[in-house]
């Protein structure tokens, strides 16, 4: 078998080398496709839920109403009361303007006072309705529509009184009637005009004013006895019927939770947060609380070193390949081989560096001259060449580049 006779000297001269791949420029920047590597799966969990979301929304299109609407069949809705009202052949109207139609033989139960206005209340004063309920009003409505009664904190009092099961303790024949009756809430002090029903130690949870001409203000500190939960329980239905059946007409205001309160009312932040909100707030704080301590507890207790600390050379080596791998920098890393790779053989071969690195048409030269036997243009393929595309091709030419830099620098 004959051997390759290896060309001349003189013809390997004349030829030029093989014109070297220009280097690629490498970055650890984030390019588009990893950050969509590294954020699909996050972008796909928000989108799902966004999905449950929009799903449950569309699903749960129940009506919610606020407490003691007459609409509401739920625990704290009012509208058993307005059925047995109807049964009793009462006539009962929903209407969001309060003075709308008096007659003087209607009822008009007001459940939020607080929420009308200077006008409205000067609106509802002159209507000269036959019976005005108001459930749990502030300072500004009973200004308005009963003057003789006040909050019983005014007067020293207690302001508030939780609801139960009270006895009349007064004379108002609805109250006798119905005998002892959930009542609570705010606590009122009577006028001259009015008698106190249910009392809670210096104030009353419900009072009676008459006003003249065929009229009467009834002030209930809470109107709970009124909802579907407890209407059922010891005297609240007769009481309720006896308070709002009094006449043939009953006029149920709705009132707009979007007005502004009217000053003087009660309203505080917390009557604005949405029912749930709370309890969500309270788990989403402890959420936090118990993820803060897992992350405290990884991180471990401090360490003090003494410094300068050594680390190996080997320790930093494989650190900075680990952050590469796991930032997928093929082509960073590649260029970091080939670029140790032409300072370590530039000297073996005699090419002197140009602002501090090997010029690569030199370079690629002398390799070639120094190694006839490798292919046209390998040098420049493994020194100045297009990135590896996956793992397996970095280690390839890392190996290559081994080989390279022990053939040229071998006797």
């Amino acid at each position: 078998m004959t051997s390759a006779t290896p060309a001349p000297a003189t013809d390997r001269a004349a030829a030029p080398p093989t014109a070297p791949t220009a280097p690629t420029a490498t970055s650890t920047a984030p390019t588009g496709r990893g950050l969509w590597r590294r954020t699909r799966w996050y972008l796909l969990t928000a989108a799902l839920m966004l999905l449950a979301a929009v799903l449950l929304a569309a699903v749960n299109q129940e009506r919610r109403y606020p407490p003691l609407d007459p609409r509401s069949y739920e625990p704290t809705g009012s509208h058993a009361v307005i059925a047995l009202l109807e049964r009793e052949g009462l006539q009962v109207d929903l209407t969001t303007d309060p003075a709308a139609r008096p007659t003087g033989a209607d009822t008009l139960v007001l459940t939020e006072p607080d929420l009308l206005g200077p006008e409205q209340l000067a609106a509802v004063a002159a209507a000269k309705h036959g019976r005005l309920i108001l459930v749990a009003p502030g300072p500004a409505a009973l200004s308005a529509l009963v003057p003789g009664v006040r909050t019983s904190d005014e007067n020293g009092g207690v302001p508030y009184a939780g609801v139960r099961t009270t006895d009349p303790g007064c004379s108002l024949p609805e109250a006798v009637r119905a005998g002892s009756a959930h009542l609570g809430g705010l606590l009122y002090t009577v006028g001259s005009r009015g008698e106190g029903c249910y009392p809670r130690g210096h104030g009353y949870p419900l009072v009676a004013v008459s006003t003249g001409r065929n009229t009467d203000v009834v002030v209930l500190g809470s109107g709970e006895f009124l909802t579907n939960e407890l209407l059922r329980k010891d005297g609240n239905a007769a009481l309720g019927l006896g308070l709002l059946g009094s006449r043939p007409h009953v006029a149920w205001h709705l009132p707009d939770y979007t007005a502004p309160v009217a000053e003087g009312g009660r309203k505080s932040f917390q009557d604005y947060i949405p029912e749930g909100w709370t309890w969500a707030g309270y788990q989403l704080g402890i959420a936090v609380l118990l993820a803060a301590l897992w992350r405290a507890r990884r991180l471990g207790p401090v360490v003090s070193e003494q410094l300068p600390v050594v680390v190996r050379a080997s320790e930093t080596t494989e650190g900075r390949a680990r952050l590469y791998r796991r930032a997928k920098a093929r082509g960073r890393a590649a260029d970091a081989l080939r670029r140790a790779t032409a300072l370590r053989i530039a000297p073996a071969l005699g090419v002197p560096p140009v602002a501090g690195a090997p010029d690569p048409t030199a370079l690629c030269a002398a390799v070639a001259d120094r190694l006839p036997e490798r292919p046209a243009g390998d040098a420049a393929a493994l020194l100045y060449g297009p990135p590896p595309t996956d793992d397996a091709a970095l280690l390839r030419l890392a190996d290559d580049l081994d080989t390279l830099e022990r053939q040229v620098r071998k006797p």
